[in-house]
């Protein structure tokens, strides 16, 4: 019996593709090919497969429900080749080679400047692709194969990823110099209304950190103004329009150098976070997820 033909990845990685921006011509040039090309590509899987799985117009592109189960079997089918093609790259050395890492941006720019010279010179075959968002966004991007490690803080729903936990990121409380509240003794967090707390937009994880940093709900969270990035909050503090947590790891990066703000201590217990690396648990560089996690362990040892 003659066996069927079989799609191609990149067929399906067409697919996926326009699953993602429901536009021929966007999705076409991030696959890097010409519109027709993907259009043909995802033409040639329907006809393969035998079933419709996108509905055109001239106005509107979207999914059949068969499509939508194919997208989902393709993530799954294009992570399982990523990780056979690793697999064979990770054989060789430790961390060498194309590495993708994903970073949350309350991270990103505040602990990567710092290590990422020393991981160039002690592993200089190294070559790393970085992508910031949210946390949500990276994970869904690692599960799809789209990653190999994101750097995340924790608590954050992991799901079946592997976490490999690195160190402790206490928060502190952030105000203007002229504040009545600053002074040397540490801060209740308890007696901060939470009517002057800023926060990030909703999607960030440091947003649900600080409010769970706060303990029982008392008030509202439903903020007058909410930045989109961290150097908008501390303006907006600056301001005078409130209040913020801020990572220790910000504070130490210089994120208030040039402001007239101060980070005041908390009183225990001390609202933290926790920085984590996480990998799919069957990817060949989940060695170089602990192998990255040791090499960062060590340098906030020798920076402290």
């Amino acid at each position: 019996m003659e066996r069927p033909a079989l799609p191609t990845l990149r067929q399906l990685a067409y697919l996926v593709e326009l699953s993602a921006r429901l536009n021929f011509r966007v999705a076409g040039e991030a696959q890097f090919v010409t519109q027709s090309t993907l259009s043909a590509g995802i033409k040639e899987l329907e006809t393969l497969l035998g079933v419709q799985l996108v509905e055109r117009d001239n106005r509107n592109v979207r999914l059949t429900a068969i499509g939508e189960d194919v997208v989902a079997r393709a993530k799954e089918l294009r992570a399982a080749a990523t990780d056979l093609a690793e697999a064979a790259r990770a054989a060789t050395r430790p961390l060498s080679g194309p590495l993708r890492l994903g970073a949350i941006p309350t991270i990103a720019p505040y602990l990567l400047p710092r290590v990422l010279p020393a991981l160039r010179r002690a592993h200089r075959d190294l070559k790393l692709y970085l992508r910031e968002d949210v946390t949500k966004v990276l994970l869904e991007r690692l599960r799809a194969g789209g990653l190999d490690v994101a750097l995340i803080a924790l608590p954050f729903d992991t799901g079946d990823l592997y976490v490999r936990e690195l160190f402790r990121d206490d928060f502190s409380l952030v105000t203007r110099e002229a504040d009545r509240a600053v002074g040397d003794k540490a801060v209740a967090l308890r007696k901060i209304d939470t009517g002057d707390m800023l926060l990030l937009e909703e999607g960030h994880c440091l947003r649900d950190h600080a409010i769970a940093a706060c303990g029982p709900r008392r008030g509202t969270w439903e903020s007058r103004v909410e930045a989109t990035s961290l150097t908008t909050l501390i303006q907006m503090v600056e301001g005078g329009l409130g209040v913020t947590l801020l990572p220790r790891i910000t504070l130490e990066a210089g994120i208030l150098k040039g402001t007239r703000l101060v980070a005041r201590r908390l009183s225990p217990p001390v609202p933290s976070r926790t920085l984590a690396l996480v990998a799919r648990r069957t990817s060949p560089r989940r060695r170089d997820a602990d192998l990255l996690a040791d090499f960062l362990i060590d340098q906030r040892r020798g920076s402290r």
